[in-house]
């Protein structure tokens, strides 16, 4: 009986070893499939992750192109219009240097044109009086006003031809009126002190008198006669 229980006890106990071995490996064996199925997930994630991220890489590729591209055309422009004002600066000095050239002599010729003025009424008075083919000295002021009319030409002075031209406000400055008959209105008759240019601009204009047609005034006294005839018989 004693060998039975013992042989009956071994029994128990090698089952429950082989229950236990059971559960034990049926266990491990969930773990590895839960394990693969997590793996699995993972897998499947990280190929969804990675089927987006092209898609993402390529629109900020385009974007970061884009904002390139907007800073290549605001670059440009900057550089059209930097160049465009350089340009502008250039032409506008180049101006400048040669107006300063042109019209550098303009103050010293205005400050000489009276004494040159004063040379000419010189030699007009004394040839006036028959003395100036006599008198050395006109001779000499002749000489001078020579020399200062070359320097003048080189320096492109000109004088304004005024007389017997049409009264141009431009160049001429009317100091009076004078009744003709034998020009037209508005014709120079007179010019008591010559204007001058300086390449193209004014250095001072030419003092002139104006002829104005006398008929005007002989129908205006026409006209006022038959009034006075008419106010006479009244």
């Amino acid at each position: 009986m004693e060998e039975k229980d013992k042989t009956s006890r071994s029994a128990d106990i090698g089952k429950n070893k082989s229950d236990d071995q059971y559960y034990s490996e049926n266990d491990a064996a969930q773990d590895d499939l839960k394990s693969m199925e997590n793996k699995a997930d993972q897998s499947s994630t990280e190929g969804e992750e990675n089927n987006d991220s092209p898609e993402s890489e390529v629109d900020e590729l385009k974007n970061k192109l884009e904002k390139a591209e907007d800073k290549i055309k605001e670059l440009n422009d900057q550089y059209v219009r930097s160049h465009a004002e350089l340009d502008n600066f250039k032409r506008r000095t180049k101006k400048e240097v040669s107006d300063f050239k042109k019209y550098a002599v303009e103050s010293l010729v205005k400050q000489l044109l009276p004494i040159f003025d004063n040379l000419e009424r010189a030699v007009f008075s004394a040839e006036s009086s028959g003395e100036s083919e006599s008198c050395q000295i006109t001779q000499g002021i002749k000489m001078t006003l020579k020399e200062i009319e070359r320097v003048f030409d080189q320096f492109s002075i000109k004088p304004i031809e005024a007389a017997g031209e049409k009264f141009d406000p431009a160049y001429h400055m009317a100091v009076g009126q004078e009744e003709r008959d034998d020009v037209e209105d508005n014709t120079v008759v007179n010019q008591f002190q010559k204007g001058y240019m300086l390449h193209d601009r004014l250095i001072r204009p030419a003092m002139v008198t104006v002829a104005k047609s006398g008929q005007h005034n002989n129908k205006e006294e026409k006209a006022e006669e038959p009034e006075k005839n008419n106010d006479n018989q009244e």
